[in-house]
């Protein structure tokens, strides 16, 4: 945390102190308008760029990152130099309208440049320590995440998700493709050393209809088969199927519960363009008929050939999610880059057989030495 705040505060002054001494009152606020212009175009394509990267299997980790400063790095020049070109001549509001203006410019283009560059840093492969710990190592609560200095990175994601309306993200908005971004990028490696694939082939996951649906009474924990599975006050206990091909194991396979989300939005909510999201994170999966398998978000699961019946190419888990009782799941995400929609909830009479998943254990080696 430190460190990030650091970063924050030299990009601060720096933008300070460049606006104090170089600029002016107009052409600091033009600095704002071009970090913003920016910064919304990196976030619109940045995942169009890296998608393109991803397919040729280049830089597959450093993707998103790298595109998105890019984009950033790219837009933002352009924008500063026809800035220079057509302001050769300052225009002068006296000196102290010009002093604080630039003083309030430069705060101001310091927070969105270094709460873009935090985003950025945050999609890398690095330590999920780096740039700064969001969650608990040991146990992350997706609803308590640390925030920054002037929390720069929040007010940035955040404020693309406002303007964006479905303009840079097809049908739907960025608001509820990826709500709390943050978030999602920070959770999807919280266990980085064990699972080091963030993001991969994007058609790695599967969706069956009907693949939502509520649980059924009668759950049990298997840790413990004493103790029942209960939904939390004001959620309903829901699970939600999804496939891993066959095909995708190596980018797929180990994965954990932190890098899967589903995305749901109040019901009745006309437009899935305007709708805001929110994320909803597994807490376990189904192991047998009526037991769950719980586990912390950092939890790594490994998904093998093993695990693969007879000609199936795709396995199918059925995980646990505690929804709002005003919400419903549209979308899910797996890691950073595989998202599908998901068909309407289902009665618990149509729900489909249950999938249960067991980790098949390996075969221990018999002892060839004779007694």
């Amino acid at each position: 945390m430190i460190l990030a705040n650091l970063l924050i505060l030299l990009i601060i002054v720096g933008c300070v102190v460049y606006q104090y001494l170089k600029g002016t009152l107009v052409r600091s606020f033009v600095m704002i308008i071009s970090a913003v212009c920016a910064g919304i175009i990196a976030f619109g394509y940045f995942e169009l760029i890296a998608n393109l990267l991803i397919k040729r299997g280049k830089l597959v980790n450093w993707a998103q990152p790298l595109s998105f400063l890019l984009l950033f790095a790219l837009i933002f020049a352009i924008l500063e130099t026809i800035t220079i070109q057509l302001m050769r001549k300052p225009i002068d509001f006296g000196f102290l309208p010009e002093r604080i203006g630039r003083i309030v410019g430069g705060i101001l283009s310091g927070i969105i440049i270094s709460g873009l560059l935090l985003t950025a840093f945050a999609m890398t492969p690095l330590s999920n320590k780096l740039p700064y710990q969001r969650f608990d190592d040991r146990n992350p609560l997706a609803d308590r995440p640390q925030k920054v200095l002037l929390n720069a990175d929040g007010l940035v994601s955040g404020l693309f998700s406002i303007v964006s309306g479905g303009s840079f993200s097809g049908e739907r908005s960025f608001a509820l493709v990826h709500p709390d971004f943050l978030d999602q990028v920070f959770l999807n490696r919280a266990n980085i050393k064990k699972v080091s694939i963030l993001t991969g082939n994007n058609k790695a996951i599967e969706v069956p209809r009907p693949a939502v649906w509520p649980a059924t009474d009668g759950l049990k924990d298997s840790r413990d088969p004493n103790i029942p599975i209960e939904p939390k006050s004001g959620y309903n206990l829901t699970f939600v199927r999804m496939g891993i091909k066959k095909f995708a194991l190596k980018d797929a396979g180990k994965f954990t519960l932190s890098q899967l989300r589903v995305i749901c939005r109040q019901k009745n909510v006309a437009g899935k363009a305007t709708a805001k999201g929110i994320n909803i994170y597994p807490f376990g999966y189904l192991k047998t008929q009526d037991q769950l398998q719980t586990k912390k978000l950092n939890e790594m699961i490994e998904i093998t050939n093993k695990d693969f019946g007879r000609n199936q190419n795709v396995k199918w888990v059925d995980f646990a999610f505690n929804v709002p009782n005003n919400y419903q799941p549209v979308l899910i995400e797996f890691k950073q880059n595989n998202i599908a929609e998901l068909p309407l909830p289902v009665s618990t009479e149509k729900a489909p057989p249950p999938e249960p998943f067991e980790k098949k254990s390996k075969k221990k080696k018999k002892s060839s030495a004779k007694p």
